[in-house]
């Protein structure tokens, strides 16, 4: 057969999940076909977090949902969003001698080594492990006992843990990244954890006191498995990449026309490549010059490029959150505060509409089926 005959390899079938703050919209697309976005999940409740497990035999997708003064809790499905079930008691929930309460499920986060286990990043500053695939949750309490924790501050979303990155291979080593406590990591499973924030600039401190031990305002942390002492971060005041899993960090945001954003994704299967989305100020939380662009570097920061083929090209002013944008081998997504959610198969060089007037976008994750 002629080579310009031969037939592309068949695209597998893509889950997508988008948390919005009045519902979850799970999307679905055969081979290289578009997404058809199905009815809405949790209509009018918020959806701050989204797994897709696919560890198991069947998918399972897990989402933190808030019920608003009903509060919040964890909900799964095991067979593609038709039906949800939800433990028959708080599934986390704060032991009653910390007097803490929770307020929201900013991350869940399958472990990459030990089959069952699932973690989850929530509000205030805390980490919780399940041993049943996100059914129930205990407290780690080795981060909650930390001496730091009664010093950290909240961000202007709160004292929010957001990103947990467990180790691909060995389940002792995990770190966490919390507004605005900063980065840490820890090598015993979670049982004590170290500070690693070194080289972050904290510029709204007084001179000679902006590389504090603790307390960076960090936005996201993404690394790729195969690479796991890579560390990419974005900061409140900057984007970083760390060498030697968090024991240092460097500048990498120079090139960027803002270093200022919320979300980081790096390639799925490119370690060196990741995505982000730069944001003009802390003040002015809109795109830079009000273009909607997706910058790329392929060479881990050293240079960066925007991406805007098949994006608005008229004055944009909708952010990207910290977990509205996600790459996995389904592509590259990511989700605005107007309720528009776009996708790339192409590593971003262009860009396709995936769903339009959505309620503001919290969290966006795929997953090849």
């Amino acid at each position: 057969m002629r080579p310009d005959l031969e037939r592309r390899p068949a695209m597998p079938d893509t889950l997508l999940a988008v948390g919005t703050r009045k519902g979850l919209f799970l999307a679905r697309s055969t081979g290289d076909g578009p997404f058809e976005v199905e009815p809405v999940r949790f209509s009018t409740i918020g959806v701050h977090s989204v797994a897709i497990d696919t560890r198991g035999p069947a998918p399972r997708i897990l989402a933190g949902i808030e019920y608003g003064h009903f509060g919040p809790s964890v909900m799964w499905s095991d067979d593609l969003g038709e039906t949800w079930q939800e433990a028959g008691q708080a599934p986390i929930a704060f032991p009653p001698d910390t007097g803490a309460a929770l307020t929201r499920v900013w991350q869940l986060q399958p472990s990459l080594s030990e089959p069952g286990v699932v973690w989850a990043g929530v509000e205030p500053g805390a980490l919780f492990r399940s041993e049943d695939g996100g059914v129930t949750f205990s407290l780690v309490e080795g981060l909650w006992n930390h001496p730091h924790r009664a010093q950290w501050q909240p961000g202007f979303g709160g004292l929010c843990l957001h990103t947990v990155l467990p180790h691909p291979s060995d389940p002792k080593t995990l770190a966490v990244a919390v507004s605005s406590g900063g980065f840490y990591r820890s090598s015993d499973g979670g049982a004590s954890w170290e500070a690693a924030n070194k080289g972050i600039r904290a510029p709204f401190l007084p001179e000679g006191s902006q590389y504090p031990e603790f307390g960076q305002c960090v936005h996201k942390v993404d690394t790729h498995p195969s690479r796991p002492e890579r560390l990419f971060l974005q900061h409140h005041f900057g984007v970083y990449r760390s060498d030697d899993f968090g024991g240092s960090w460097t500048s990498v945001g120079d090139p960027l026309p803002s270093d200022f954003g919320f979300p980081l994704a790096v390639h799925p299967d490119r370690p060196d490549t990741l995505y982000v989305f730069p944001l003009q100020a802390d003040l002015d939380r809109t795109p830079v010059d009000h273009r909607c662009r997706v910058f790329r570097s392929d060479d881990a920061g050293t240079s960066w490029q925007p991406l805007s083929k098949g994006l608005p090209e008229g004055p944009v002013h909708a952010a990207v959150l910290r977990d509205a944008m996600c790459a996995s081998r389904a592509g590259i997504f990511f989700g605005t505060r107007d309720g528009e959610v776009y996708g790339s198969r192409d590593d971003g060089e262009s860009w396709f509409s995936v769903a339009e007037h959505l309620p503001d976008v919290l969290t966006v994750r795929a997953a090849v089926l």
